[in-house]
């Protein structure tokens, strides 16, 4: 049911800001982020470049434009709503250091980063709705169909889909835009996101039973984003096979361990803190890594993953960015 009580949330995420330009041009002098920061201000940083185009992207003209189109006003505040909200923002962050890491100039991998971004927020939207988790809260926030009715928040997740493939198009130069689009698009399918989507579904009613069949499903539903957002990266700043591989095999050991992490919070986070329910799972009856392995095996596989994900990264130019965003990944409490 469409919850008109929530919509005082929508003010502090729908305002318009023009400050993605400036933002951009003070935090990255040449394009770069600068050597001397900390890694906690340099993900900062990544975070506040993100949200600012983000915003930017989002902030569609009022008028019509060219042959009559414009987005409308309720669409865009659903779209607005959900992609602005408080967020880690891991995966365009991974993104942004991939390029980085490889040599490349980090700006020019905001389109993609965003692009990721969009992607992962259409899907929690999807995933929220009645018909699939059926959950009320989302990043500290009563979910998309919750304060905009089910068909609106729908819509809202199918215009992020094809807004995230308009934003990748943008990356320099064309033949690496067509790269990057095509990696992501099948990222975003149903080989991967949106099959483990329903392998996820199906578990729930048949039920997986060993811990194979739970990472199968989660190397599609949750790893393969992870892995991609770190791929583009490196495809960005066209670096060489060897390179482009070991980030994709990062990301991929990166999203198995927030996957441990993210059941694990849900056994032990705080509501207020994570920003959705806790304990959701197990009253549910969903297999999860605590839940089939014991929290201490859970930890462990967790370890054992992000150390396989900082052991991809000595081939790097410039890699401790990267390592620190995995061990932020094992000690989130959020």
């Amino acid at each position: 049911m469409h919850d008109s009580n929530d919509q005082h949330e929508l003010a502090d995420v729908t305002a318009p800001s023009s400050r993605a330009v400036q933002l951009r041009d003070d935090l990255l002098p040449n394009g770069q982020l600068p050597k001397d920061i900390v890694a906690t201000e340099a993900l900062g940083i990544c975070r506040d470049l993100v949200d600012a185009e983000l915003d930017r992207l989002t902030d569609f003209p009022e008028e019509p434009q060219a042959l009559g189109r414009n987005c409308p006003a309720e669409l865009k505040k659903a779209i607005r709503y959900s992609l602005l909200a408080p967020g880690k923002r891991l995966r365009p962050a991974m993104t942004l250091l991939a390029t980085e890491a490889c040599g490349g100039a980090i700006s020019s991998a905001l389109p993609a980063a965003c692009a990721v971004e969009m992607i992962h927020t259409y899907s929690l939207i999807h995933d929220d709705l009645p018909a699939m988790d059926d959950d009320d809260l989302r990043r500290g926030m009563p979910t998309s169909h919750r304060v905009f009715g089910e068909a609106q928040a729908i819509l809202a997740g199918d215009a992020l889909l094809a807004l995230a493939f308009q934003t990748v198009a943008q990356v320099q130069p064309e033949e690496v835009a067509a790269r990057c689009t095509a990696t992501l698009a099948l990222t975003a399918g149903p080989e991967a996101l949106v099959g483990g989507q329903v392998d996820d579904l199906a578990a729930e009613k048949l039920g997986a039973h060993t811990a194979e069949q739970l990472e199968a499903i989660h190397a599609r539903k949750t790893a393969a984003m992870f892995a991609v957002s770190a791929k583009l990266g490196a495809m960005i700043a066209q670096a060489p096979d060897k390179q482009i591989d070991a980030l994709e095999q990062y990301g991929f050991a990166l999203g198995l361990a927030f996957q441990i992490t993210d059941d694990l919070l849900d056994v032990h986070g705080k509501e207020a803190k994570v920003g959705k329910r806790v304990g959701k799972d197990s009253q549910r009856g969903k297999l999860t890594y605590p839940g089939l392995l014991g929290e201490e095996e859970s930890r462990r596989r967790a370890e054992t993953w992000i150390n396989d994900a900082c052991n991809q990264l000595r081939q790097l130019e410039y890699p401790p960015r990267l390592e620190a965003l995995a061990k932020a990944v094992l000690e989130r409490d959020h």
